[in-house]
């Protein structure tokens, strides 16, 4: 099981939870299963995420293996222009 960290727009998503616990191995692993648990995150997640695991900011590739005790936030993607 991993801690995930949200940013503070998707916590209506998840009934108010700040941190949200699932099992995933990989980043593409910890997408589908916040999605299994809180479908209401589909959206957000499609419209481009980031994953930060102990630091390191993985923006995209779903097969980035994710620690036992990491520390984990997924954010807004950011955009530039």
């Amino acid at each position: 099981m991993v801690e995930v960290h949200l940013w503070s727009g998707l916590r209506s998503l998840t009934g108010g939870q700040q941190v949200v616990g699932v099992e995933a191995k990989t980043t593409g692993e910890l997408l589908q299963a916040l999605v299994a648990a809180h479908p209401q995150l589909q959206a957000p997640i499609d419209a481009g995420v980031s994953i930060a695991v102990d630091g390191r900011v993985i923006a995209t590739g779903l097969t980035e293996p994710i620690p036992e005790g990491s520390e984990i936030y997924l954010m807004q993607r950011l955009r530039g222009g």
